[in-house]
C-alpha cells in the first residue's frame, strides 16, 4: 500500500469532496479519484459513498480514518526525526575524560549542549586519560576526548581549549610547604605519588619530564588512578606530586598547592576527533564547543 493512497484517503476523508481534496493536495481530480479506488481495491471495501451531489464515509471509511492518520503521522515524525539527526539536533557522541583536570570544562560543555540541543546524548567515559582517550579517538572508539599537546596522531584534528602549568602538591608540614615557589631540583630525594606508568597520563609523562630536566628521575612510590586519590595520599604524607592548576579545586586537610621555580611549565588541553567522522551530532557539539570553551589566548 502506498502512502500517496493514504494521503488522498484521509484529504478526501476530512474535505468530503473530491474538488476540494484535489486542490488541497496540489493535484487533478482524476488522478485523486483514481488512487481512491486504488486504494479500495487493495482493502476490498468500499471507503466512499459518492454521487455527483455528496460525499460521505462509509463505515469502513469511518474506521479506517483514524489508523491511517496515525500511520501519516507516524511518517512525518520519522522524517521530521531523521532530518533532525542530520543537522545534528539528535544522536549521540561519546567522550572521553580524566575526572579532575576536566572539573571545570566538561561541566561547561554538557550544560551547553543540553541547553542547546536537548535531544543530543553525551556519553561521557570517565578515567580515560589524554593517551588513551586520543588512541580512542583514533581508533573510532571514542567520538571526542579531552587529550593534551602535542598530538601527533593521523586523522585526528585538535582544538586548544585551556592551558594549565604544572604545580607541586606536598603535604602542609612538609620541609618546602613554606616556600612560595619549590625548585624542582629540590624534590630529588622526595618519594612521589602518580598514576600508573601504563595508564597513558601525559600528566605522568610531563612530571617525569620535569624531574628529569631538573636532573633526576621521579621515585614513584605509589601509584593511584585519578588525581583525587593521588592529591589524598599527598596529603597523608605517602609523598609529593606534580599536578596541574586545574586541579587546584581539590581541597583537602594537610594538602598545600606551590608553584614551580623558574620558567612556567605549560601544557594545552585540548578537544580531540577524527576528521572522517562524518557523525552530524559531532559537529554539533564541537560548534557549541566554540562558544562554551573558546580557544585561549596562548
Amino acid at each position: 500500500m502506498e502512502l500517496r493512497y493514504l494521503t488522498a484517503f484521509v484529504a478526501v476523508a476530512e474535505e468530503l469532496h473530491f474538488g476540494r481534496a484535489a486542490k488541497r493536495l496540489q493535484m487533478a481530480q482524476p488522478p485523486l479519484s483514481q488512487q481512491i479506488r486504488q486504494l479500495e481495491k487493495e482493502l476490498g471495501v468500499q471507503l466512499f459513498e459518492r454521487n455527483t451531489r455528496s460525499v460521505r464515509l462509509t463505515s469502513a471509511g469511518e474506521s479506517f480514518l483514524e489508523p491511517a492518520r496515525a500511520v501519516l503521522d507516524d511518517v512525518d515524525t520519522a522524517v521530521r526525526a531523521a532530518k533532525a539527526a542530520g543537522r545534528g539536533e539528535y544522536g549521540r557522541v561519546t567522550v572521553g575524560f580524566a575526572g579532575a583536570s576536566s572539573h571545570e570544562t566538561l561541566p561547561l560543555l554538557t550544560r551547553a549542549v543540553r541547553a542547546a540541543h536537548p535531544g543530543l546524548e553525551l556519553v561521557l567515559r570517565g578515567q580515560t586519560y589524554a593517551g588513551v582517550a586520543l588512541a580512542r579517538v583514533a581508533d573510532g572508539s571514542l567520538d571526542l576526548g579531552f587529550v593534551r599537546l602535542p598530538v601527533n596522531q593521523p586523522g585526528v584534528q585538535t582544538r586548544v581549549i585551556e592551558v594549565e602549568e604544572l604545580i607541586c602538591a606536598l603535604p602542609s608540614d612538609h620541609r618546602l610547604a613554606r616556600r612560595r615557589t619549590i625548585p624542582i631540583e629540590e624534590l630529588a630525594e622526595e618519594p612521589f605519588v602518580s598514576f600508573p606508568s601504563n595508564a597513558g597520563s601525559t600528566l605522568r609523562d610531563a612530571m617525569v619530564k620535569a624531574c628529569v630536566a631538573g636532573g633526576f628521575n621521579p621515585r614513584v612510590v605509589q601509584e593511584a588512578p585519578d588525581s583525587y586519590t593521588i592529591l589524598a595520599l599527598v596529603a597523608a604524607g605517602v609523598g609529593v606530586t606534580l599536578t596541574l592548576t586545574s586541579c587546584q579545586h581539590i581541597q583537602q586537610t594537610g594538602l598545600v598547592y606551590r608553584p614551580l621555580a623558574g620558567p612556567p611549565i605549560r601544557l594545552q588541553a585540548a578537544l580531540a576527533w577524527r576528521t572522517d567522522n562524518t557523525s552530524a551530532a559531532l559537529r554539533t557539539v564541537l560548534a557549541v564547543a566554540e562558544d562554551a570553551l573558546p580557544t585561549p589566548k596562548l
